[in-house]
């Protein structure tokens, strides 16, 4: 079912800028507000500082994985290598039925399999996209919807990495790195206009 039109609202700072403590009860309350077209029981919340995504349902973490988001930090601005913030939503689901480690190039199945690196120092000689990928679409106009800060025109995932020796630090181009495994289960436990928040947590 589409989404119901969504107004063009500013986001609040603890969204938009990232750069406040996340409270996921204020998250669910922030998103029902402002996405009443989206279920928001349900939603993944992505924390850069401590390199973590967990799945919330109901008010509770139902699941947690260690992450990568980009090297060079966090930024919406195309050309940038960061990671954006704020609101999105998984657009698209891709790789269904791929083995393990199948790597993707311009999101279809090359039929090869990467070789994963569990070093924290190993470098994979190319950026792989591997097992699956959940596309991500930003949903805060002037965040990381439109223009020169469009997260979907970036093409900005969640996705399996044959570096799962960098997850839990910053290492990616951009986007959401997970371990090959972890991808595929969080891939058969969320749907599409699932709810993605980006935030980066004070400590």
């Amino acid at each position: 079912m589409e989404p119901l039109p969504l107004p063009p609202q500013a986001a609040p700072p603890a969204m938009a800028g990232a750069n406040q403590g996340a409270n996921v009860d204020f998250i669910a309350k922030d998103l029902a507000q402002r996405f009443p077209g989206y279920h928001t029981d349900r939603f993944l919340l992505v924390d850069a500082t401590a390199q973590k995504m967990q799945l919330i349902e109901n008010g509770r973490v139902s699941g947690e994985w260690v992450i990568s988001t980009a090297l060079k930090g966090l930024g919406s601005r195309k050309g940038s290598d960061q990671t954006p913030t704020g609101v999105h939503r998984i657009a698209q689901k891709i790789g269904e039925g791929a083995p393990l480690g199948a790597i993707f190039k311009a999101r279809q199945n090359t039929g090869r399999i990467a070789t994963i690196l569990t070093g924290p120092d190993q470098d994979s000689t190319e950026d792989n996209v591997t097992t699956r990928i959940l596309w991500l679409d930003g949903m805060e106009p002037g965040v990381n919807q439109g223009g020169s800060v469009d997260s979907h025109e970036r093409y900005i995932y969640i996705h399996g990495t044959d570096e799962e020796g960098k997850l839990g630090r910053p290492a990616s181009h951009g986007c959401i790195r997970m371990r090959n495994r972890d991808v595929m289960e969080l891939f058969d436990r969320v749907d599409e206009n699932t709810l993605v928040v980006v935030v980066a947590q004070k400590r």
